[in-house]
């Protein structure tokens, strides 16, 4: 019965090694989660990373520095706004309705679901920042 035990243990360290799939998703549902908490408490400055789905892509806001805008939509089925500011990143190439996105930047709510901006480095290099991130490459 005790071999059994740590068998199980073993086996439970091992699949939830970082950067197994398994880990990844209850990672990304965990963010979806606390991005669903943060816009029904009406929360704004929170750094977040999360995965979900572009559902529209929006013309670019041409109003003082620029943003590639779109639409992407989490597992939880909250939808998000991502203003990706390409005056201080490169922008997403080739980005389409249908496409999975990873992204980390600071929310901001809204009635609508929320923004999420500061998807970008820190021009002053006093944060981190964020980053998008579409089929294996990043834009920062």
């Amino acid at each position: 019965m005790v071999a059994l035990a740590i068998v199980a243990l073993v086996l439970g360290a091992i699949l939830s090694l970082p950067g197994r799939d398994g880990d990844r998703s209850q990672a990304s549902e965990t963010s979806a989660a606390r991005l669903q908490a943060a816009f029904d408490a009406r929360q704004s400055d929170i750094w977040v990373e999360a995965t979900g789905e572009v559902v529209r892509v929006l013309p670019d806001d041409l109003e003082g520095s620029r943003h590639q805008r779109f639409i992407v939509r989490l597992r939880t089925g909250q939808t998000l706004l991502v203003a990706h500011n390409i005056d201080l990143a490169p922008r997403v190439a080739l980005l389409s309705p249908g496409d999975e996105v990873s992204f980390r930047g600071e929310y901001a709510w809204n009635a609508k679901g929320g923004v999420v901006h500061w998807t970008h480095r820190d021009p002053s290099g006093r944060q981190v920042g964020g980053w998008i991130e579409v089929n294996g490459r990043q834009y920062r």
